[in-house]
């Protein structure tokens, strides 16, 4: 499995806020700049991130955006299950598969996406940040 660069961009975006001060607001130009990636598909990462709850957006000229929460409190499976969809690994009817009444693999993938999810349930946005210090660093260094 392969997360879709839509939820990578939006990770990145969570990580690059948590290493802001606090109360500071990063502008879509920053992230972008910051991680060599296009406005047009940062906008639509920012606008879902925004409508999760994960961060809040001011608009406007002093606007800009921020976590909505403490680093601690944003699990990782929430915010990778919102981004990606909660759709199934496999599907069995598009195009139809004529095994599908007797194929387990559906299930097998099914009880696989729960212990993924599971397991993530066990990490929060805090938890990228062990190197913080490390990441600012990289952060500072380019050119925002």
């Amino acid at each position: 499995m392969q997360i879709k660069k839509y939820t990578d961009y939006g990770l990145r975006t969570l990580i690059y806020l948590a290493t802001l001060p606090k109360g500071r607001l990063a502008t879509i130009n920053e992230i972008c700049a910051a991680y060599e990636i296009p406005r047009n598909h940062l906008n639509k990462v920012i606008h879902q991130l925004g409508k999760e709850g994960f961060i809040i957006t001011r608009r406007g000229k002093n606007g800009g955006f921020q976590l909505a929460a403490e680093p601690a409190e944003i699990r990782l499976d929430h915010v990778i299950r919102r981004l990606e969809g909660d759709t199934p690994w496999v599907n069995c009817h598009s195009p139809v598969c004529v095994i599908e009444p007797a194929c387990e693999l559906k299930h097998i993938l099914a009880a696989g996406k729960r212990v993924f999810y599971d397991y993530l349930a066990s990490y929060t946005l805090h938890s990228l940040l062990h190197n913080r210090n490390e990441l600012e660093q990289i952060f500072s260094t380019r050119e925002l």
